[in-house]
């Protein structure tokens, strides 16, 4: 069991705390945690090009000239393909790029994630970080004390004072414990969990 220390938000230390082996001290497999981070950048594409078909552009209710007799060729319908300003054959559409991997697969990244960080030792857990106001130069303040330049700081709940405190600070975000997920936890340099996260976490990687 690894043992880390408890900061206040003045960086003192007020305590210790144990942390699962399971959850913090298992190895990293980078191709898992790849296909995690895979999977989240795909749910957030939306494929956006977009063409119409000849059912979908608007006219070519009647047919354009009789069958036969005219000399021309034969047309059914001005939303042809070949006409100017008919439907397009084959065109693009909006697309899902939406693939799913097995609920063990992103708790067992979840789990890598965090114990990389806490094997560079760049975990940090704090006994509570609230704030009064909105205000981004106390949020920094606090950051400056505890010598954190780009962190991910995980709160056992929705702290909306101390969302909107750091969303102007570049190179930090804060998420509450439901949000914590594998592409966050390794864009960011280090990771600050307050304490009762801790308890929270195995309470939802070890179900």
């Amino acid at each position: 069991m690894s043992i880390v220390n408890i900061y206040n938000t003045k960086n003192e230390k007020v305590g210790e705390v144990g942390l699962n082996p399971q959850i913090f001290d298992v190895e990293v497999k980078q191709h898992l945690l790849h296909d995690v981070v895979r999977m989240q950048l795909a749910g957030r594409r939306s494929g956006n090009a977009c063409t119409k078909t000849r059912v979908e552009v608007s006219g070519g209710g009647a047919k354009p000239w009789r069958q036969k007799g005219t000399g021309r060729a034969r047309s059914g319908s001005r939303r042809s393909p070949v006409w100017r300003g008919g439907g397009v054959a084959f065109g693009p559409k909006p697309r899902d790029y939406n693939f799913k991997l097995n609920r063990k697969v992103k708790k067992q990244a979840l789990s890598m994630a965090m114990a990389a960080r806490l094997q560079e030792g760049n975990l940090m857990v704090l006994d509570a970080f609230e704030m009064d106001i909105i205000k981004t130069k106390e949020f920094m303040n606090v950051m400056n004390l505890l010598q954190l330049d780009n962190c991910i700081i995980v709160t056992p709940e929705s702290n909306e004072n101390l969302y909107k405190s750091s969303r102007n600070a570049n190179g930090y975000k804060v998420l509450s414990l439901d949000g914590l997920n594998v592409y966050d936890i390794l864009l960011h340099k280090k990771l600050v969990l307050v304490q009762p996260v801790i308890d929270s976490l195995e309470k939802r990687l070890m179900s």
